[in-house]
């Protein structure tokens, strides 16, 4: 028997608008509480608008979109790049660094509306589990966190897409009659993660029509692309691309357009197999196309301007600490602060401007300068 709605309390769940999270919604009025729905505009393509009417149609009070986009690239992106930060030596961390601007903006909201839960629809076997919930317990270890993908009377009820099928239709939930991908994904405007499906055998060749925002390489342009980033403080300041005029400076715009210069050129394609926090291997497929780029400039030139021992020492007690860190969801937690506040200390020196090529999937740096940084004397340097 359901109980009365609102009788246990309000909670404000991650909502995506897929058959998951609207199964979701609708089980837990079914349970008694009263929903709100909370999504985040992290840069995924999403129809915001659409996904807002299917909540309210299947029962929330209330549905909040939140434009995360900016603080995303200015809170985390871009010190993920200064640190140059990266986990097991090739994942970008593209997953990763997006949950702790979702997190928070969550609880701020769910404080605001004066809710007593939160919940989320991750999966029991993967990491975001851990990320939301962490930060959720960090930021207001007031809150009681409904998980349904580890509740029993949950995932019991629903052991597959069908059974949510069934329960959607029962209960007059929209679905898309799009067939399922063999594959599951998460966007953001730092990059997309394929996984599950068949991509849990690891010797499986991803389909070509998989990849979602790169081309091809070898159907890539068959003249290479060339821009200039200029770094201050290790920050990318400036972008530009004499060939099609562009020059953009806002650190959004900035990313946005990195974004579409290496998506056209086929730059940012990894396949990996990692090992989850849980303890569990993985098997991932990502896309990073603009920081993929961006991270490479930003490399080449610290060689030039930055100090060896603050190099070293940033390399191995800073670098592999940060992407730990936001692998594991710990982004605020007194190690993730201190962490976070080093990170600037490293950068003071790092300002120039760097010459990239793209070509069919790959990227070159073509030459590096500084105004301001001497560490560098060519004269010095000669072999003369």
């Amino acid at each position: 028997m359901s109980a009365a709605p609102g009788s246990k309390g309000k909670v404000l769940l991650a909502y995506s608008g897929g058959l998951d999270t609207s199964c979701i919604l609708v089980w837990l009025i079914e349970q008694g509480y009263e929903v709100l729905a909370y999504m985040a505009n992290v840069g995924q393509e999403e129809d915001f608008d659409a996904a807002r009417e299917k909540a309210l149609k299947v029962g929330a009070s209330k549905v909040f979109i939140e434009d995360l986009r900016r603080e995303l690239v200015e809170e985390l992106v871009i010190p993920t790049i200064q640190a140059n930060a990266v986990y097991e030596a090739v994942y970008l961390l593209g997953t990763s660094v997006a949950r702790p601007v979702i997190a928070r903006s969550q609880v701020a909201i769910a404080q605001r509306e004066g809710c007593t839960h939160v919940s989320h629809g991750c999966t029991g076997k993967g990491n975001d589990q851990v990320r939301f919930e962490l930060a959720y317990y960090a930021l207001d270890p007031k809150l009681q966190v409904i998980a349904p993908w580890r509740i029993p009377e949950f995932y019991h009820r629903f052991p597959g897409r069908n059974a949510l099928l069934a329960y959607a239709a029962e209960k007059n939930v929209p679905v898309s009659q799009t067939p399922s991908k063999p594959w599951s994904t998460d966007e953001n405007l730092f990059h997309i993660s394929y996984e599950a499906g068949i991509l849990e055998d690891p010797n499986v060749t991803p389909p070509k029509d998989m990849w979602k925002l790169t081309v091809d390489p070898e159907e890539a342009p068959n003249t290479p692309e060339r821009i200039t980033i200029e770094f201050k403080a290790g920050k990318p300041v400036r972008v530009t691309n004499e060939a099609d005029g562009t020059d953009v400076s806002d650190p959004l715009d900035l990313f946005l357009y990195l974004n579409t210069v290496a998506r056209r050129n086929g730059v940012g394609r990894i396949d990996i197999v990692e090992n989850r926090f849980i303890g569990i291997k993985s098997r991932g497929c990502y896309e990073t196309p603009g920081g993929t780029v961006l991270r490479a400039a930003h490399i080449d030139l610290e060689g030039l301007v930055l100090d060896r021992e603050v190099r070293a020492y940033r390399d191995e007690h800073i670098t592999p600490v940060f992407g730990k860190i936001l692998y594991n969801g710990l982004y605020f937690s007194p190690e993730g602060d201190l962490i976070t506040k080093m990170v600037p200390l490293t950068q003071t020196n790092v300002n120039g401007s760097v010459r990239v090529k793209l070509y069919k999937g790959t990227l070159s740096i073509e030459g590096r300068w500084s105004e301001t940084e001497t560490l560098y004397d060519m004269e010095q340097s000669s072999m003369d």
